[in-house]
C-alpha cells in the first residue's frame, strides 16, 4: 500500500500545478509559491524550525528571509520538492513518523490552497486518511481550544465524539460536527471554509466562532 504521506505530498504537487504559482490560499498574503515554499523549509532546514512554532520576532524574521529564497526557486523545481519529501537525514524520512508528524499538516494546507479558490470543492483524500485526522484532532484539539470562551465537543460521524474544552464557569458547551477534516480544518482556525455543523446556546456559539486560534 503506498504510503498515504506520499500520497498527500503528489495530491499538493498536482494541485499546485493546476493553480499556478499565483494563485491565492487561506494563508494570506501566501500564495501557492509561499505555500510550497513553507512545506519544502519546514523538511530541510533546521535553523529555520523555531521560527515556525515560536512567536519569538527574530527567530521569525530568520525563518521569513529562508522562506522567502526558497519561494524564489523556479515553481516546477518546488513543486518536486515537495512532491519528493523530507530531506534524506530527516526525522520523517521514518514512515511512522511521517505520519503522525505530517498527515493532518499536508491535509491542512492542500485545503488551504484548494478552498482559497471560489466554487472549488474538498479534495478527495486517500482511503485511511479520515482515522489518522480524527486521532490527530482527539489530542491536538485539546491544546488548540484550551482557551476557548466555552466548552467544545467534536462528533465525527462514524469515527466518536470527544471532549476537547470543559465549559468555563457560567458557560455552555458548544458541539462542532462533521468529518474529522472539517473539525480539524475549524480547529486550526479555518472556520470560515469548514463544513463544521454548530449546536450549542447562541451566546457560546457566536463567542467560539470569535475566539482565534493557530492559523
Amino acid at each position: 500500500m503506498p504510503h498515504t504521506p506520499d500520497l498527500l505530498r503528489e495530491l499538493i504537487a498536482t494541485t499546485a500545478l493546476e493553480l499556478g504559482p499565483d494563485a491565492p490560499t487561506l494563508c494570506d498574503p501566501w500564495t501557492v509559491r509561499d505555500l510550497l515554499a513553507h512545506l519544502v523549509v519546514r523538511e530541510s532546514r533546521v535553523d529555520a524550525l523555531p521560527g515556525v512554532g515560536l512567536p519569538v520576532p527574530a527567530l521569525q524574521q530568520h525563518t521569513a528571509k529562508v522562506q522567502d529564497r526558497a519561494a524564489g526557486r523556479p515553481f516546477e523545481e518546488l513543486v518536486d520538492a515537495v512532491r519528493g519529501g523530507p530531506a534524506p537525514w530527516w526525522p520523517t524520512r521514518l514512515p511512522v513518523l511521517d505520519r503522525a508528524v505530517n498527515v493532518a499538516e499536508l491535509c491542512i494546507h492542500l485545503e488551504d490552497m484548494a478552498r482559497a479558490q471560489p466554487g472549488r470543492e474538498p479534495t478527495e483524500l486517500p482511503e485511511g486518511v479520515a482515522e489518522q485526522l480524527w486521532a490527530t484532532l482527539r489530542t491536538t484539539g485539546r491544546m488548540l481550544y484550551r482557551s476557548a470562551p466555552c466548552g467544545v465537543v467534536a462528533v465525527a460521524p462514524g469515527h466518536g465524539r470527544v471532549a476537547l474544552r470543559r465549559p468555563p464557569d457560567g458557560t455552555g458547551t458548544v458541539v462542532l460536527t462533521g468529518a474529522p477534516l472539517e473539525l480539524l480544518l475549524h480547529a486550526f482556525g479555518r472556520e470560515r471554509v469548514a463544513r463544521v455543523g454548530t449546536e450549542g446556546e447562541d451566546r457560546d456559539v457566536e463567542a467560539l466562532a470569535a475566539h482565534r486560534r493557530s492559523a
